[in-house]
C-alpha cells in the first residue's frame, strides 16, 4: 500500500529578537492541531516543522529534504512574513515542485500581498480546515489519473497560476458548529517540551472568534470575510468542551494548570452558566482566562473564583474614556472597571492588564491616565504593549489617515508610527517604565487626599517635563527587562519545578 499524501505544516515560532536563539520553547498552536486534526480523519499525513529560530539555507533544505512531504504549508503571523519570505524563496529554488500554501491571520487580512511572495502557490483566506482537505482530496484524484491537474476552484484559496496570474475564489462559510470537528491533533507537537509545559500548564481553546469590533483587532476585518458572519463568534458545547479537557489531562497527566486563551471566557453568559458548574464537577484545576470588563458581574467573578480562577487577563487598553470609545470603540466606563477590579481583589483573583501606548493621536498626558487608572484600579500586574499598525485594520487606517506611517521604518522597529506630538522614545519610555510608574502611582493614592493631589501634580510633571531624561531612562529599563527576561527563561529550562513554586509563592504574595 503506498504512504498517504502528506502536508508539512511550517510554524515559524519565533520573533526578530530571538531569531537566532536555539535554547527555546516552543508555543503551542491550536488552528494547526485542528487543520491535522481534519486531515489525519481525511486519511492524510500530517508533520510539524516547529521552527524556534531561523535556520540558514542549508539547514532548512536538509530539513524539508527528511520531513518528504507532498505539500507544504506556512503558519503565518504579521511580524512572521519577513522570515517566511525568505524561506518560501528558498523553498522556490530548492524544491520548485512541491506546492506552497500560506495561511493564518496575515493571510486573511492582506491575501493579495501574501500571493506575491515567491515561492508561494495559493494562500487559505478564512478557516483552513476544510479548504486543505479538499486541496488534498483534489491532490489524490489527480494523483489517480495521470494527466490530470490539482483543481483551483477550491473555495478559500487562491491559487497562482504558473503565469503569475491569481485565481480568486470565494471564501466559504465559517465552521459554526465547532463540536463537528474532530479534538485538536496535540500529538502534532512534542507537548511535554512547549514552553507552558514547562511549568505543567495547558493551553486551550474552546471557542473562536469575538463578538466585539475593537479598532487595534483584526477581528472586526476577519469576521467580515465570511459569507455567514453573524456566526463569528462560537464556542464548543460545554459538554465537548469538558469532554476536550479530559482527554488532554489523559493524555498528560503531568498538566496541573489550565490557560484559557479563549478571546473573551464570559463572552457568552449562557455558555459560561453551563460550563462552570461542569468545570467544578469534573476538572477543577486551576486556571486563567482572558475577559472583558463591561459584560463581567460580580456573580461570574464569584463563580471564576469556585471554578479554580487564580488569574484573570483583561484589556484595559487607555485609561481615558473618551479618547477609548472614540479611536478604540471601547465604550466601559473607568467606574465600572474600579468596580469590576474590586471584585477580584475581594475573592483574591491576581489581576493582569493590557495596555496599549503610542496609538494614534495619542500624547504623554493620555498614556499617563492608562497608568494612573491601572493604579486606582491596583491591579496586580501589567502587561504594556506599543501599537502596532496591524494591516487592514480600522486603526491601522486611522494611522495612515493622520499621517503617522511612514514606510522607511523598519517593519522590526518597536514603535511604527512617527507622531510629532508622541516621539519615538517618549513612547518607549513609557512602554519600559509603565510597570515602575504605576507602582509611584499606587503609593501616591495612599496617601490622604490633599497630599496625593499635590504629589500627583508633581509627578505628572516631572514625567512629562520637557528636560526629563525619558531616552536614557528607556535604555536603563530596557536593559533590566532583558536581564530578567533571560534569568526567568534559564530558570524554567533549568529547574521547572523551582519555577512553578517560585510562581505560586508569588501569587500567594500578591494575594495575601
Amino acid at each position: 500500500m503506498n504512504n498517504p499524501l502528506s502536508t508539512l505544516l511550517i510554524y515559524p515560532d519565533f520573533l526578530e529578537e530571538d531569531k537566532h536563539d536555539k535554547n527555546k520553547s516552543g508555543n503551542y498552536s491550536e488552528g494547526l492541531a485542528s487543520i491535522s486534526a481534519v486531515l489525519k480523519r481525511g486519511g492524510y499525513g500530517v508533520k510539524l516543522y516547529h521552527m524556534l529560530y531561523m535556520p540558514d539555507k542549508k539547514e532548512f533544505i536538509r530539513k524539508i529534504g527528511e520531513f518528504n512531504c507532498d505539500v507544504i504549508g506556512f503558519s503565518a503571523r504579521t511580524t512572521a512574513i519577513p522570515f517566511i519570505t525568505e524561506l518560501a524563496g528558498w523553498l522556490d529554488d530548492e524544491f520548485p515542485d512541491i506546492p506552497v500554501g500560506i495561511g493564518g491571520y496575515h493571510a486573511i487580512l492582506v491575501p493579495d500581498e501574501c500571493v506575491k511572495i515567491r515561492g508561494v502557490d495559493m494562500v487559505v483566506v478564512g478557516e483552513g480546515e476544510y479548504p486543505w482537505l479538499e486541496y488534498m482530496d483534489s491532490l489524490r484524484e489527480a494523483e489517480s489519473a495521470p494527466g490530470n491537474a490539482p483543481r483551483t476552484d477550491i473555495p478559500s484559496i487562491n491559487f497562482k497560476t504558473p503565469g503569475g496570474s491569481v485565481i480568486t475564489n470565494p471564501v466559504r462559510p465559517l465552521i459554526e458548529d465547532l463540536d463537528s470537528l474532530p479534538f485538536p491533533d496535540f500529538d502534532l507537537f512534542d507537548y511535554e517540551n512547549l514552553d507552558r509545559s514547562k511549568n505543567f500548564t495547558a493551553m486551550v481553546m474552546l471557542s473562536r472568534g469575538c463578538l466585539f469590533s475593537c479598532t487595534y483587532c483584526g477581528n472586526s476585518q476577519f469576521r467580515n470575510i465570511y459569507p455567514n458572519k453573524k456566526k463569528y463568534c462560537r464556542f464548543r458545547s460545554p459538554e465537548k468542551s469538558i469532554e476536550l479537557l479530559l482527554l488532554l489531562l489523559e493524555k498528560f497527566p503531568f498538566i496541573k494548570y489550565i490557560e484559557f486563551r479563549d478571546a473573551i471566557f464570559n463572552m457568552y453568559e449562557d455558555w459560561f452558566y453551563k460550563f462552570m458548574p461542569a468545570y467544578i464537577e469534573k476538572i477543577r484545576l486551576p486556571f486563567n482566562c482572558n475577559l472583558r470588563f463591561d459584560i463581567l458581574t460580580e456573580e461570574m467573578v464569584k463563580l471564576l473564583k469556585e471554578g479554580g480562577c487564580y488569574m484573570i487577563d483583561i484589556g484595559l487598553e487607555c485609561g481615558n474614556e473618551e479618547f477609548r470609545t472614540k479611536y478604540l470603540r471601547r465604550s466601559m466606563k473607568n467606574e465600572h472597571m474600579i468596580n469590576v477590579a474590586r471584585w477580584f481583589k475581594e475573592n483574591k483573583i491576581t489581576t493582569l492588564t493590557y495596555n496599549i501606548v503610542g496609538l494614534p493621536y495619542e500624547t504623554p498626558e493620555l498614556s499617563l491616565e492608562t497608568v494612573k487608572l491601572n493604579a486606582r484600579l491596583d491591579v496586580d500586574k501589567v502587561i504594556p504593549n506599543i501599537f502596532y499598525p496591524y494591516p487592514m485594520t480600522i486603526l491601522e487606517k486611522t494611522a495612515r489617515d493622520g499621517g503617522f506611517t511612514d514606510p522607511s521604518v523598519d517593519p522590526n522597529d518597536p514603535v511604527q508610527l512617527r507622531m510629532p506630538q508622541y516621539p519615538k522614545y517618549d513612547i518607549l519610555y513609557m512602554a519600559y517604565n509603565f510597570n515602575k510608574l504605576v507602582k509611584k502611582y499606587k503609593k501616591i493614592y495612599a496617601l490622604p487626599e490633599g497630599r496625593a493631589k499635590k504629589a500627583e501634580t508633581r509627578l505628572d510633571k516631572r514625567i512629562t517635563g520637557k528636560h526629563y531624561p525619558r531616552k536614557f531612562l528607556y535604555k536603563s529599563a530596557k536593559f533590566k527587562e532583558n536581564m530578567f527576561i533571560k534569568a526567568k527563561k534559564t530558570l524554567k529550562k533549568v529547574s521547572p519545578k523551582l519555577f512553578v513554586f517560585l510562581k505560586n509563592r508569588t501569587m500567594k504574595e500578591v494575594k495575601s
